[in-house]
Formats: structure tokens, sequence, C-alpha cells
């Protein structure tokens, strides 16, 4: 929703999967971009051999993405994970130092600010003229110490729902999306690592939160977002200093009525199947709702 302030820079799927394009590929003028093209292509792939998933995610050409694809060029991500249950790879990323990385990051997102100006044509995410970015990804909840020292005048905003809901939604979504690399799926094996695995970035949360500043930081909660959106992305505005102009309005307000929640249809979610107990869940991922004050929700939605 942010994103689509033509103030802001963001990160479009296109790019966050090839961020430079070589030389040789550069279009001639008024041609196409060819790496749009060779995300459309793999996209329909997707919506063929997973016809249900823009339920759950809706991914498009340009729709805005977590820089979670920027980090893995240097290694320093969750993604591996999320093709295949990897504890060996898990174990190796959080005994690591994650700075270094997260200044590659702002090495990748120099270059794609400077490519933005040279590159002809715009498309959303790349506005021509923007120059502060809005970055994005569950990943950074167990790396705020590394996120506060690698954007220091950064505004933080740290979103919290319902951890059964989520647990139930990113296991439900991550088994649907393993038929692309397993014969068969393992559900109560994949269901176990998923729950430890949100259940310890959860704790780095409520572990580290205090590290960034309170000056810059902002907690959202799903249930006040859902309320009132427009009023909760104010808030965010004036901590962060961002005129809500006239113009940054009427492009939020014309994407939410674009993107409505549920439009490709529900999904009717039960933790069960995957060999997990929401009340045991609750109970286990007490120690962030307490923390947070965080509102809980049905499980089937």
């Amino acid at each position: 929703m942010i994103s689509d302030d033509p103030a802001l820079r963001s990160l479009p799927y296109w790019e966050s999967l090839e961020p430079v394009l070589a030389e040789r590929e550069r279009p001639a003028p008024g041609e196409p971009d060819p790496r749009l093209g060779r995300t459309a292509t793999a996209l329909a792939f997707l919506d063929a051999a997973l016809p249900y998933f823009n339920r759950m995610h809706e991914m498009t050409v340009d729709h805005t993405h977590e820089e979670i694809q920027l980090l893995a060029i240097d290694f320093s991500t969750m993604l591996m994970e999320t093709t295949a249950p990897m504890p060996s790879w898990r174990d190796h990323y959080l005994s690591h130092d994650q700075r270094p990385s997260y200044a590659y990051l702002v090495k990748v997102l120099k270059v794609l600010q400077w490519l933005r100006g040279t590159t002809r044509g715009t498309t959303r995410g790349a506005t021509r003229g923007a120059t502060r970015w809005v970055l994005k990804s569950p990943q950074h909840i167990e790396q705020f110490p590394a996120l506060r020292d690698t954007f220091p005048d950064a505004t933080f905003v740290v979103t919290h729902r319902d951890p059964v809901s989520v647990t139930t939604s990113m296991i439900t979504m991550l088994a649907y999306t393993a038929r692309l690399t397993r014969d068969k799926v393992d559900l109560t094996a994949l269901g176990s690592y998923w729950a430890n695995r949100l259940a310890r970035m959860l704790h780095a949360c409520a572990e580290d939160h205090d590290v960034l500043p309170d000056a810059q930081t902002i907690d959202v909660h799903f249930d006040e977002f859902m309320a009132d959106d427009m009023e909760m992305v104010g808030r965010v505005y004036d901590l962060a200093g961002q005129p809500m102009d006239e113009r940054a309005r009427n492009a939020m307000t014309d994407f939410m009525a674009a993107h409505p929640r549920g439009r490709h249809g529900a999904v009717v979610y039960d933790l069960a199947q995957f060999g997990l107990d929401p009340n045991e869940r609750r109970k286990a991922l007490s120690f962030y709702t307490d923390r947070f004050g965080v509102t809980t929700e049905s499980e089937t939605r």
C-alpha cells in the first residue's frame, strides 16, 4: 500500500529477481526490458502449477517484493529454507553476524537507485525521482540489531498479528508450494519445522525489539490496520516525517480499491493437518502475544 506512493522507491518483483541487467541485453529505445518478459513467463508457470497460490500470496511482475532476494545474493537469507526444511542452513545462518550482508544489501540498493535514473521508462516500484526507500521482509524480525546498525536513520514499522494465524497461514503456503520440489510432502515434519522456526523468530523479535530507537519505531497491529488502513498509514507517515499529500493518498486509495482482500478466493486453514494443536501453539507463543498485546483471531478464514 505504502509502496504505491510515487514519492517512495520500492522493489518490484522483476527487479528483485534480476537486479542488474547484462549490458548485452540492454533494450533499444522503445523496446521492453527483457526481465519483464522472463518474470511473466515464470509466473505463468507458477499459476499453472499452483493455481490456488494467488489466494495466499498474489504474485505479479511488478508487485512490491521483499529484499530477501537481494540478501540471497550474499547468502544471507531464509529464502533457502522456504524451498525445503534445512536445519543445517538455518544453524549456519543464525550463527553468523548478518551485518556484512546487510551492508551488501545497501550497496545493491544504491546500484538500483542509480540504475533507475538511467533506465528508460518507469514501472510501479521504480518511479523516476523517488529517493526514499520502503523495504519489507519478515526475516528482519530476528535481525533487529543488524537492521538498526545498517539503517540508523530508518523508520521501523514492526507489524504484529496473531502468531497462531501466522503459523497456520505460513505453513499452509509452504506445504502447497512444496509440490514444486518434492514428490511427497511430509506435512507433520514440515509443520514441526516451521512452527519452531517461527517461534524462534518471534523470540528474537520480543528480545531485541528494544534495540530499535523509540523515536523511530512504530508497532502496527493487524486488527488496527484492518479497521482503518489510511489512519494507520498516516501515523507511520507522521513518525517518518513523510508528507501525506493528495497524490500519495489517491495512489494508496486506488491500490486498496483494486486489491480487496480475498479477491482471488478464500482458503480454509486447518493447523491439525500438520500435526499441530492451535491451543498448544497459542500457549507456546504467549510470550509474544503478552509482550505486544496481540489480539487473537479465528483459525478459519
